[in-house]
């Protein structure tokens, strides 16, 4: 992480800013007294300005409840611009003299939500991660902004199920579905524009794509949608009024390609080209082909690298084997121009070369939370195992904790080991069973075939060998694999 460039608030006057915690703790589920905080902290600010130019900076802070973590970090793009530290009461509260008007994003833990800054904004918020969006409420200056994007994103969610109704439509109902509920979301913002004419245009379109982009990703979901659903061949039926709204729309606005309206909506544009070639989601020929309408109709060369990086990572593990198309790799390594990327997918590569079906595993040292080294020969002996070793970086402990109770739950005659690669005997699980935690040491001989640190699960018998040497328990695939293994 780069060196702050924000100024924690640790100079406020100390009666004030105590005041402003204790108030936030005794209110904890009154969130609708937060705006008094955002008061009393304004306040502070402003009688600590002596010279006018001292009031220009931008505040950004508020409480969370139930926290993951000690920090809070605020991003631009893919871009850590800084980290802010929680106190004692769960509570920051930071300066940050130097931000343009734009889309920002703050993360806590593995999760993250949205944020709209303008210079001279003081915005506050509150949430709850064990209700991580539903219980985020923003307030002081800045927060209608944001109380509107937060609504957009949930509103989006609710309408999900709503629409997948829909896509047994044709395709002129299913447009006309869609017309209707744009014409209501228009309405909406032509409400809010009139209410609040001063509003910048940089928010009118954020505002905008909030409430109509997410249709219109439904319009490039629904040809794949309608035929899993219907097992109808729905693009011989489509005509180009369908994708009317393709025509203002850009595929290479870099600023806001981490917007999650747009790089959803991109992201199923693409699909949906590739898809209407006729090839199948699963197959080898769709991955490559998507890989190439990336880089085709990518231009800003960050944004391409990023959905290069993302489409092949998810294809791959969608695969959930160790039997792998080598040229989806070598399509990948000559389409990215990132050097760290590069290595990454090489890595990945040789990873999967060194432990292939087939070959008996060969013995190394893992560490349980006792900090204990044991032998993985040892521990699997006499049973078929599913060995899954993670990495916090790439997935959460609390995704992978209730995916594997419930694969183990289904497979009890199954023996479930997970290892930390990045090895902190801090990190538990607590859905699983503590005797089925380890993590890895820097001197473990496991580190040979995780060169890239990338998450991997390996399927071994009960006498030893590898049945599959890079499965992986978040693809849909896994259920049939391991149903299979349960009864070898």
């Amino acid at each position: 992480m780069k060196p702050s460039f924000n100024k924690q608030l640790t100079s406020l006057p100390t009666v004030d800013m105590y005041f402003c915690i204790v108030i936030m703790d005794f209110y904890n589920n009154k969130p609708i007294l937060i705006k008094y905080i955002a008061v009393l902290i304004l306040t502070s600010i402003f009688f600590g300005c002596k010279e006018k130019n001292q009031c220009k900076s931008t505040y950004f802070g508020g409480k969370i409840i139930n926290p993951k973590t000690n920090n809070v970090i605020l991003f631009k793009n893919d871009i850590a611009l800084d980290t802010f530290y929680l106190n004692q009461n769960n509570t920051f509260l930071s300066e940050l003299p130097y931000i343009d008007e734009g889309l920002y994003y703050f993360k806590h833990g593995y999760e993250h939500q949205y944020l709209y800054l303008e210079p001279k904004d003081s915005l506050l918020i509150r949430l709850n991660t064990w209700d991580f969006d539903e219980s985020l409420v923003f307030s002081g200056i800045g927060a209608e902004r944001n109380n509107l994007l937060i609504d957009c994103f949930l509103e989006t969610e609710r309408d999900e199920k709503t629409f997948y109704s829909y896509y047994d439509l044709p395709p002129s109902k299913f447009r006309k579905r869609i017309d209707s509920t744009e014409n209501l979301k228009l309405d909406r913002f032509n409400e809010y524009i009139s209410m609040y004419p001063k509003v910048s245009d940089k928010f009118k379109n954020i505002f905008k794509m909030a409430l109509t982009f997410p249709l219109y990703t439904r319009v490039e979901n629904y040809p794949m949608a309608h035929s899993v659903k219907m097992n109808d061949a729905i693009h011989n039926k489509i005509n180009n009024n369908f994708y009317e709204h393709r025509e203002k729309i850009s595929l290479d606005q870099d600023s806001i390609m981490y917007f999650y309206a747009y790089r959803d909506f991109i992201i199923s544009r693409l699909y949906n080209e590739v898809y209407s070639l006729g090839h199948e989601i699963s197959s080898d020929e769709f991955t490559t082909n998507l890989l190439n309408t990336i880089a085709k109709n990518m231009k800003n060369e960050n944004s391409r690298n990023a959905m290069l990086k993302q489409t092949f990572i998810t294809h791959f593990y969608s695969k959930s084997s160790c039997n792998i198309n080598k040229q989806h790799f070598n399509t990948f390594l000559n389409l990215t121009t990132n050097s760290k990327d590069k290595k990454l997918v090489n890595q990945l590569l040789t990873d999967i070369n060194k432990i292939q079906a087939g070959v008996i595993l060969h013995d190394f040292k893992i560490t349980d939370l006792n900090k204990t080294k044991r032998s993985i020969k040892t521990i699997i002996k006499d049973k078929n195992t599913v060995l899954f070793f993670w990495n916090p970086d790439y997935m959460s402990k609390e995704f992978i904790g209730s995916r594997v109770k419930f694969l183990s739950n289904k497979h009890p005659s199954l023996k479930f080991i997970g290892v930390k690669i990045n090895g902190d005997p801090k990190d538990l699980m607590k859905e699983l069973n503590i005797n089925s935690q380890f993590y890895l040491e820097l001197d473990s001989k496991a580190n040979y075939f995780l060169t890239s640190r990338m998450p991997r699960t390996i399927l071994i018998n009960k006498n030893g060998e590898v049945t599959n040497g890079f499965a992986s328990i978040s693809s849909r695939k896994i259920f049939r694999q391991l149903e299979s293994f349960a009864t070898k």
